[in-house]
């Protein structure tokens, strides 16, 4: 039977008869989709142009072959029939539609030759590890290649002739469409009047990538609704609840006003609200740590989307340990309307939240309000692959909220900044950034990419909050030579009999973890919390400790943390004890000392120490912010008055980022040694101008003949949230642990496997390669099964009290978990 041209093809498990997958159909469908995504910057004709061209080489007699016989329409004996696995992954069919565009636009303008890069590039890449360089490091016009490439590889000559007839006129008429260059046109000028230099090529790389988004998402999507129809029941495609209903949902929420700090927070709300109908652009919410910020933001962005009929609201949070508790609370407020109107994007679910529809929904963040970490968020601009660079799209004509962006890493500040700007100024997005301690991304060298800032740019009034929300005293605590852990354990009993409560938040999990041992006995409420631990540990610790905390129960406790706990975690201790680090974290830890101030006798207390036995050495990071740090304190002692007296206030804040951003200018641009690269260079240049490869490439071939420069594939190889390399290891906290091992010890089907995997997520902790090496030489990792790469832990190597440990603990000590 002839089925004609195939895209895809799959049996029917019921009736056991073939569905197909037209070819022409999946053009189509990937077109419509492509179109209505690129339309939100003003490329709609260039969105589907896209569409229809990604996988014309399908048309081949090669390509056809392959697919009837990979799915079981040709069997061995047919004619025609081929070894499917020798083939898989090696037929080239998505080169001929960049090879008939390259074609179209050879004697063209320049500015529909740059077009035509924009569309080849991304048709080229889209089924293979992301967008290709259009100039590798070594100089090699690796674009140029795969354009330029035989004929008899890419089927070009059969293609043309056998594409359906309606697409082929259409192909031709978006070709030859002056309303498309027009489009673009406007886009491009604009961003040259805007930009320039380097930052005016980061852009238009940006703008690549997001046609390179439109078109991978409504690809899979066409895909992905085809070999999975129940899959396209779970989809919102944009259609969602009306912004008003859930405004009014969210408004009749009753926000009960206990005390000073809860009339603040209603203060600071009602401020955002009433900006909600400002115009779109860059805002900042600045506001002393307890102040609302969450609810807060919240109203401003639900306010703002129904103003500027946006499509979503994106709130993104730093850590996996403290987005479950926001989503949730803002879930539960709209739970009323649909469960499904708060979607939770990020490597930590609990299991219950962990459905099916919510990982078809995250694969591009189809939903109104969106949680979502700060990896997933930067992994989508600036990653490797397709997999995230999918979502891109969906960053477009949204209110895009930073919570805790003082937590940006510092190797990644120019080429966020960029992309900041592209999408407040091009994508018609609205960016809140939210915090106590405002880092200047706007101080930075605004050659290689600052945001703006203004007075007005402010959500609230904020230099009055700092003095109205103080709600505790820090004291300089530090001394020569530094604090033992015994010595600091007598401090923190002292402070338990007067305050009731003690936090302490050391840099490190070797501090912490004596500290821990060190107050012992001191207390019948002691707990640790670290990163050691799985996830599911540190929640139910957690939780003790909040129940605790509880003020119409307290009981005496001391809680001895690593800087997990300092950023949006919603504690209040009586006071808190910090190792010197940089005056944001100072601030952050604060923030959970008095935060609901609800002390009778003023203010919280907070301490900062120094350790006689920290060992820095690979934290950086942290040792250059603590000598910023006494640099600060050092002048608030001589003058307090120039910081209003509040060493954790507005002032002194900008002052510590003043000086730390200078002392890490350099690392801003993301650097690559010559190990990592094979000379140094960094990535804010291989999205830019890639100055590097272009003058190598001049001196092998003279000047370069792309308009476009950028080496995509290079640096999103080498493009990293996270610098040091972990690996995860499942540990068995409990019996559920226990059991999700030994199931994954048995041989599963892949889905089998990837669900327990998920499962394990909340008892898997990450290790460093030292960790890693010792466990191995304890013999206390084994794998799941012979060649996996899952590995679980001894149950004698994770305690009780502090998780992993290089040493075994007492047996008893887990069993009594």
């Amino acid at each position: 039977m002839n089925h004609g041209f195939l895209a895809h093809a799959r049996k029917d498990e019921i009736t056991g008869r073939w569905q197909i997958h037209s070819l022409e159909d999946h053009l189509k469908e990937t077109a419509i989709f492509s179109k209505k995504f690129a339309k939100k910057i003003g490329l709609d004709l260039t969105g589907e142009l896209l569409g229809l061209l990604h996988d014309l080489g399908k048309y081949s007699l090669e390509y056809q072959c392959y697919l009837k016989s990979a799915v079981g329409m040709l069997c061995k004996g047919d004619k025609n029939y081929v070894d499917a696995k020798r083939y898989r992954g090696k037929i080239d069919h998505s080169t001929a539609g960049s090879q008939l565009l390259s074609e179209a636009f050879r004697d063209e303008i320049k500015i529909s030759k740059l077009l035509g890069e924009m569309v080849s590039l991304c048709a080229l890449s889209h089924h293979g590890s992301g967008l290709i360089d259009v100039y590798d490091i070594g100089g090699e016009n690796k674009f140029s290649a795969r354009v330029n490439k035989d004929f008899a590889l890419t089927h070009y000559p059969e293609v043309t002739k056998k594409i359906n007839h309606v697409i082929s006129v259409r192909i031709g008429e978006l070709i030859n469409s002056e309303e498309k260059i027009d489009q673009l046109r406007n886009l491009i000028s604009w961003i040259h009047g805007f930009f320039s230099g380097q930052i005016r090529s980061f852009t238009k790389g940006l703008l690549v990538r997001f046609l390179f988004s439109c078109l991978v998402d409504a690809d899979r999507l066409s895909t992905s609704d085809f070999e999975n129809p129940l899959d396209a029941e779970l989809r919102y495609h944009g259609c969602y609840p009306d912004w008003q209903k859930l405004i009014d949902c969210f408004e009749g929420k009753s926000f009960e006003i206990r005390n000073e700090v809860d009339k603040k927070r209603c203060e600071i709300s009602s401020s955002c609200r009433q900006r909600a109908n400002d115009k779109q652009g860059h805002y900042y919410l600045t506001v002393p740590t307890g102040g609302g910020k969450t609810f807060a933001s919240l109203r401003f962005a639900l306010h703002h989307a129904l103003q500027h009929k946006l499509d979503r609201i994106i709130y993104v949070i730093p850590y996996t340990s403290i987005i479950d508790q926001n989503a949730s609370e803002v879930a539960r407020i709209f739970n009323v309307i649909s469960k499904g109107i708060v979607l939770e994007h990020h490597s930590n679910l609990s299991p219950e939240k962990d459905t099916w529809r919510n990982r078809i929904l995250s694969e591009n963040w189809d939903a109104p309000i969106v949680f979502t970490t700060s990896v997933q968020l930067l992994e989508t601009l600036f990653g490797g692959g397709t997999r995230c660079v999918r979502r891109m799209h969906q960053l477009a004509r949204s209110v895009i909220i930073f919570d805790e962006i003082q937590t940006l890493p510092i190797k990644t500040v120019h080429m966020f900044n960029n992309a900041i700007n592209f999408l407040t100024y091009l994508c018609s997005s609205t960016v809140v950034f939210c915090t106590a301690t405002q880092p200047v991304l706007h101080g930075v060298d605004p050659y290689k990419g600052a945001v703006p800032y203004s007075d007005v740019m402010e959500l609230v009034d904020y230099p009055p909050l700092f003095a109205t929300l103080k709600r505790v005293v820090v004291q300089d605590c530090l001394k020569n030579g530094g604090w033992m852990e015994e010595e600091l354990s007598e401090e923190i009993k002292e402070l338990l009999y007067e305050k009731g409560s003690v936090l302490v938040v050391t840099n490190t999990k070797p501090n912490a973890k004596h500290l821990y041992g060190a107050c012992i006995g001191i207390a019948e409420n002691l707990f640790h919390l670290s990163t050691d631990m799985c996830p599911k540990h540190r929640k139910e610790v957690l939780g003790k400790v909040i129940a605790c905390l509880d003020p119409t129960n307290p009981k005496q406790v001391v809680c001895i943390s690593t800087q997990l706990i300092e950023a949006g975690v919603d504690v209040d201790f009586g006071a808190v004890i910090r190792c010197l680090a940089g005056l944001d974290s100072i601030a952050q830890a604060a923030g959970r000392c008095n935060r609901n101030g609800r002390q009778k006798e003023g203010l919280g207390l907070v301490k900062i120490v120094n350790l006689r036995n920290e060992n820095l050495d690979r934290l950086t990071e942290i040792r250059t912010a603590q000598e910023v740090t006494l640099r600060i304190l050092g002048e608030y002692h001589k003058n307090p008055v120039v910081f209003d007296e509040d060493i954790i206030g507005h002032k002194a804040m900008k002052q510590f980022y003043k000086y730390y951003f200078y002392e890490r200018a350099r690392e801003m641009s993301y650097p690559l040694t010559r190990n990592e690269l094979g000379h140094k260079d960094d990535l804010l240049s291989l999205l830019s101008t890639n100055q590097q490869s272009v003058d190598e490439h001049k001196r092998k071939y003279g000047s370069p003949t792309q308009y476009l420069r950028q080496s995509f594939m290079t640096a999103g190889k080498h493009f990293r949230v996270i610098d040091a390399p972990t690996k995860a290891i499942i540990v068995p906290y409990n019996e559920e642990a226990k059991l999700i091992i030994t199931r994954l010890s048995t041989r599963l089907s892949v889905v089998e496997e990837a669900n327990l995997l998920k499962a394990a997520q909340q008892y898997s902790v990450n290790i460093f390669s030292y960790m890693m090496e010792k466990l191995h030489q304890e013999k206390a990792l084994y794998q799941t099964y012979e060649e996996s790469e899952i590995w679980h832990l001894d149950a004698r190597y994770y305690s009780k009290d502090f998780g992993v440990s290089l040493e075994p603990v007492a047996p008893m000590e887990f069993l009594n978990a």
